[in-house]
């Protein structure tokens, strides 16, 4: 089984002279590793030539974002298995081992993320992943390991293998063959929750996607955008909008939009409270950028087979988390 990892990188020479080198120290028996450049403006092509001869580089004309950074990158890779992973990624020894061994094994896994844990604290699980991710009735995402900003300290409850909803787009292994067929990620959304839409689409046409807790990795997190930037906020709550357009099955599509329409609005009350009045604009913009490309989101539910039909773990993580005060996966009803 050829495994290719794949960084996806503009502008990140500190962040690939810090993490390349545990990559390479645990990967390049079992992988070939690249570097796909999102037309950088600063000298990463020129280091990684003089310091890391064997990453091979695949230069992107564009910055494209991640959605159409690693759809244009993978087109000039050859692999079975696509390990894409983000620059501010720390790997460990035998990481990819278990990982192999699941697709190896499971012909129907098409997407794995391994254990997700916070480079800056290794004792928790990081926010963009932790133990697999799931979503709600209207799509709000949420983790075994992580409820909205609630992140649970790693004492090996999730050490198992078991399936997931969505895997994180921080450490995203996937069968090449399903990714493009699958047409990749949607580069409408530029970056953020394009991989819940890819495993919604892959979970769609009847395939799993795993959490393998036997693999485990370190992420920084927030590396492109914080969480304080509002294009960030504007993308999240737009993005996530696209995606249950696009994927919910038709019965519930119209309640489930109209739920998280409202919700989406308290939250942008909520950022007027906080004195964030920045961020409840950002909401509102990604509401109408929403409308805007609504019927070009509903177009692209003619491709979908629509297999999965029970996708939400839970009818409402807002409610179980503010209203109920639930804070781990385990105590969801």
């Amino acid at each position: 089984m050829k495994v290719a990892i794949v960084i996806l990188n503009w502008n990140g020479h500190q962040l690939l002279e810090k993490f390349l080198p545990s990559i390479i120290k645990y990967s390049s028996d079992e992988a070939d590793i690249y570097v796909a450049d999102n037309n950088s403006t600063d000298d990463s092509i020129e280091f990684l030539k003089a310091n890391f001869p064997t990453v091979k580089i695949v230069q992107n004309k564009i910055n494209g974002g991640f959605a159409k950074g690693y759809n244009d990158a993978l087109q000039h890779i050859d692999a079975d298995i696509y390990a894409l992973v983000n620059s501010d990624i720390e790997v460990t020894e035998n990481w990819l081992k278990p990982v192999i061994k699941q697709f190896k094994e499971n012909k129907n896994t098409v997407a794995i993320q391994p254990k997700l844990l916070d480079y800056k604290d290794k004792s928790k699980f990081e926010y963009a992943g932790a133990a697999g991710g799931f979503v709600d009735f209207m799509g709000y995402p949420y983790c075994k390991g992580r409820i909205f900003m609630e992140l649970e300290s790693d004492e090996k409850q999730y050490d198992d293998t078991y399936d997931i909803f969505w895997a994180t787009g921080a450490c995203f292994f996937v069968r090449s063959k399903n990714y493009h067929n699958q047409k990749g990620f949607d580069e409408d959304y530029f970056a953020h929750q394009e991989e819940i839409d890819l495993c919604w689409r892959i979970q769609n046409e009847g395939y799993d996607i795993k959490y393998v807790g036997s693999s485990t990795v370190y992420h920084v997190g927030g590396a492109t955008l914080q969480e304080t930037n509002p294009r960030k906020t504007f993308l999240n709550f737009r993005n996530s909008l696209f995606t249950i357009s696009k994927n919910v099955p038709k019965r519930f599509m119209v309640f489930a939009i109209l739920l998280r329409l409202i919700l989406d609005g308290i939250a942008g009350v909520k950022f007027i409270i906080e004195l964030r009045p920045i961020h409840t604009w950002a909401v509102i913009k990604a509401h109408f950028s929403f409308y805007k490309n609504l019927a070009r989101m509903l177009k692209k539910r003619k491709k979908i087979s629509f297999k999965k039909t029970n996708y939400y773990e839970c009818f409402s993580i807002v409610w179980q988390h503010f209203i109920r005060g639930r804070k781990k996966f385990t105590s969801l009803r």
